[in-house]
């Protein structure tokens, strides 16, 4: 192996071992005994049983799953609308909404938070689910559009009209043709939407109300008095979805993949 490759492979072990080291270590310590996590004492299962029984970290964590779920669903809906529409719009007014949608990426959070939180106070909308989840669909839009254009700069549109010009209809069109080629922009912009809406605290921290609180805000809230180590728990369940997730949407684009090669 020559200096180039070695260097290479240890540049990459160092990065994956960095993003990986902390959850594998809160995989760990989420079977340790003891009560506080830097002292090994045994395994065992009681905090995940302590878990199912702490009905208020249950209670955000579905609360979390169905606004990142909605969230992500309605962010793909409207950014593959918005996509097409700046596709087909004049240059001038393409790159102005270009403009807009890239100042809203390098916005910080917290002003997002402050200013949302200001329009739903002239507006004397009731902080809770809807307001959030408007928050929400403020901040993954932007990243959902640019995943759709993307893909849609380098799309093929003449394939819709050569099917037209066959016979086939729009809806034909749409569900056998546009859908399946756009599917992996579409999964992507989902799970991409999905992450963002699940893990943001800040704009969350200002939009939300005292009814409908999330898992992040809960664990922030648990935090300053000391983790518990059903949060561990919690947390390790979240990555093992997590991972079932990411393998679920790969497996699916291969078989697309593969699929659209056969055809």
């Amino acid at each position: 192996m020559n200096k180039k490759k070695l260097f290479s492979t240890l540049y990459l072990f160092l990065i994956y071992a960095f993003l990986y080291i902390p959850l594998i270590l809160l995989t760990i310590y989420s079977f340790n005994q003891s009560k506080f996590s830097l002292f090994w004492k045994g395994f065992s299962l009681k905090w995940y049983l302590s878990l199912f029984h702490n009905s208020f970290l249950l209670k955000s964590a579905l609360n979390s799953l169905i606004l990142a779920t909605t969230s992500a669903t309605l962010t793909t809906l409207l950014s593959l609308i918005g996509s097409l529409g700046l596709k087909y719009s004049p240059k001038a007014n393409k790159n102005f909404w270009l403009a807009i949608i890239n100042l809203a990426l390098v916005s910080p959070d917290i002003i997002i938070g402050v200013s949302l939180l200001i329009i739903f106070t002239l507006l004397q909308l009731k902080l809770g689910f809807f307001t959030i989840l408007l928050s929400h669909l403020t901040l993954c839009l932007p990243f959902g559009v640019i995943t759709f254009l993307s893909t849609l700069e380098h799309f093929d549109f003449n394939l819709l009209e050569v099917a037209q010009d066959l016979g086939a209809s729009e809806i034909n069109v749409l569900r056998y043709i546009f859908l399946p080629l756009l599917w992996p922009a579409i999964l992507s912009a989902w799970i991409l939407s999905f992450t963002l809406s699940l893990d943001d605290v800040v704009i969350s921290f200002f939009t939300t109300g005292p009814q409908f609180e999330i898992l992040p805000l809960r664990i922030y809230s648990m935090v300053r008095v000391g983790i518990k180590p059903e949060v561990n728990a919690l947390c390790t369940l979240l990555i093992i979805l997590t991972f079932i997730f990411v393998g679920l949407a790969h497996f699916l684009l291969e078989r697309n993949i593969k699929g659209g090669k056969r055809t």
